[in-house]
């Protein structure tokens, strides 16, 4: 079938809106009409080759729709099913039947390989190939294809056009709050870095119960979107040493840190942020993948400093995304709030514009 798609063609290219070529679905897998994706900072660093995956490639790893067809081996999907598309794992590894899907031992080549796991693809130009599966869906289509067990089935109730986020950015944020962090009542939170992934977590401590919650950036209007999304204090970075104006706000530091910029010195500053036996959890990707932070064992070993990385919020989005998707219904929630929706085809013009601030988590919608 012919599907259009917003394909990379060159690193740090733009995307361009083309026609390709879709084969037909493997047995266990389940073709979905997009009906609207989610623009990541992953997908930006895979673009510009940080992160490697082949191109040319269909990227797209935020994506929700309507199934329209499914392989001979599905079961618990038909057409006509609302779904949200996760990140793919393999279902079987030690990792993924412990519950802890987001570190599947096969994570990479699944991720980022651009196939199938027996190598085949699914997309073609006049020239061949086209990269696909990326994220197990490359979602910046009008049709995308999924292994039937990474895709989540969501009720008809809930606005289908910006779920996506919800199986990765928004997951991470939240996820990462209840799962890595698993902050409890009482205890105090600093967000470094107010994107989508930042205002998740916050939300998600807000949910938690937390006492204090500090959002650290230094874009004026996400300071005050921290503050209506649940943040009870904001520092702007660019106003002095972050450490310094987190302990004027709290003075013994807080519990947790809860770092999305990827930047060497926000990271080391959180650091000098914590109160004794805090933790900080790592979830932005750094602008180049030899980034490193540097630590002082003593005031590790003084203080009982605890350091984490984070993937996928370490959520299995079959159980938490239906559970993130009650609290919105509840109202506890609110991540519509983040949402600014553009066709597909202004995809970069969505970019600069999300680059520039006009905008904090950009859905690329493909309605005609």
């Amino acid at each position: 079938m012919k599907i259009t798609a917003a394909v990379v063609r060159t690193a740090g290219g733009p995307f361009t809106i083309e026609t390709l070529t879709m084969d037909e679905i493997a047995p266990d897998e389940v073709l979905v009409r997009i009906v609207g994706a989610g623009l990541c900072h992953t997908d930006l660093v895979v673009r510009d080759q940080v992160l490697s995956a082949p191109l040319p490639a269909v990227l797209g790893h935020e994506g929700a729709g309507v199934v329209e067809a499914v392989g001979a081996q599905v079961t618990h999907l038909a057409p006509g099913d609302h779904v949200i598309l996760g990140f793919a794992a393999c279902r079987q590894c030690a990792q993924c039947t412990a519950g802890h899907p987001a570190y599947c031992e096969h994570f990479g080549p699944l991720n980022f390989g651009g196939c199938r796991p027996d190598g085949t693809g699914c997309l073609h130009d006049e020239a061949g190939k086209v990269s696909s599966h990326f994220f197990g869906q490359s979602s910046f289509a009008s049709h995308a294809v999924a292994a039937a067990h990474n895709v989540v089935k969501v009720g008809k109730d809930v606005p289908l056009e910006i779920l996506g986020p919800l199986g990765c950015g928004i997951m991470t944020g939240a996820g990462t709050v209840f799962h890595a962090l698993d902050m409890q009542p009482g205890e105090t939170l600093l967000v470094i870095g107010g994107g989508p992934v930042g205002l998740s977590a916050i939300m998600a401590a807000r949910v938690r119960g937390v006492e204090r919650i500090v959002l650290a950036d230094p874009v004026a209007s996400r300071r005050a979107m921290g503050l209506e999304l649940g943040a009870s204090d904001t520092i702007d970075v660019g106003a002095g040493d972050m450490a310094e104006q987190l302990r004027r706000i709290i003075p013994q530091g807080v519990t947790c840190v809860f770092d999305s910029s990827g930047v060497v010195a926000a990271i080391q500053a959180g650091v000098a942020c914590l109160a004794t036996r805090g933790r900080l959890a790592l979830v932005g990707v750094p602008r180049r993948l030899d980034d490193a932070i540097s630590l002082n064992i003593v005031d590790m070993l003084s203080r009982g400093i605890s350091v984490c990385g984070a993937t996928e919020g370490d959520a299995d989005p079959q159980t938490f995304l239906p559970y993130l998707i009650d609290l919105y219904r509840e109202g506890r929630f609110p991540f519509d709030r983040l949402v600014t929706t553009y066709p597909l085809g202004q995809i970069n013009q969505a970019i600069a514009d999300q680059h520039a601030g006009q905008c904090v988590k950009v859905v690329l919608t493909t309605a005609e």
